[in-house]
């Protein structure tokens, strides 16, 4: 498996790591995993079946079995839990605060860690995440991380829940990111931290166009 490139993206919520990380799996025609969409979609599994955020032992459980399919198809991620559209119904704050929550627990991520590497297939996978670069993936060739300031991932996110129709209040985003922001890199278990070898990449005030010149450039070998 070794053989088969990697590419990691990770960074915080709101950085663009997701829009980036699809745009240059198109580009060079690789596989796509969104590590964090697992973490939205095991806690939506818990919630539906009224399993408590912090029971550990029966949210590993669950994420052994979990009936998860991903398709990224025109330019658009689709996520079925159970055979259910869940792609829009994850992406709201609460799924977002929730999978934070379970994604802290030693056991859940140690349950999905062999689930993720299963997506390095020929001929190459892009991931976006938080901890790919630093412990699901460590020995990939390219590794980058995508970060902004919490004011400027929370007018994002803002403007893309709008667009989806969804209510949203921006202090509320930015408190809460700066919440999750804190949880995330404090947490004992894989904590969110560039890895020693990745391209860092600050896009506070770098528009999209820019940061996929960058990113293309780290990976213009392939």
């Amino acid at each position: 498996m070794s053989n088969i490139p990697v590419l990691t993206i990770d960074g915080p919520s709101g950085s663009g790591k997701g829009t980036i990380a699809q745009l240059i799996a198109k580009k060079l025609g690789w596989h796509y995993l969104d590590s964090g969409a697992i973490y939205r979609v095991l806690a939506q599994a818990a919630i539906k079946h009224n399993i408590d955020l912090s029971d550990e032992a029966k949210l590993s459980e669950i994420a052994q079995r979990l009936d998860l399919v991903f398709s990224l198809d025109n330019d658009a991620l689709t996520v079925l839990l159970e055979g259910e559209d869940v792609s829009t119904l994850i992406r709201s704050e609460q799924a977002g605060n929730a999978a934070s929550k379970v994604a802290s627990l030693p056991l859940v991520r140690a349950a999905l860690l062999e689930r993720q590497r299963d997506f390095r297939q020929q001929p190459g996978l892009v991931t976006d995440g938080r901890d790919m670069g630093t412990v699901v993936f460590q020995d990939a060739e390219y590794k980058v991380f995508l970060t902004a300031s919490a004011e400027v991932r929370a007018e994002r996110r803002y403007k893309q829940l709008k667009e989806k129709g969804i209510e949203s209040n921006l202090s509320a985003l930015i408190e809460e990111i700066s919440e999750r922001d804190e949880r995330d890199s404090q947490r004992a278990v894989a904590p969110l931290r560039p890895a020693d070898d990745a391209l860092q990449l600050d896009s506070t005030a770098m528009g999209i166009e820019t940061v996929f010149e960058r990113v293309s450039a780290l990976c213009a070998d392939v």
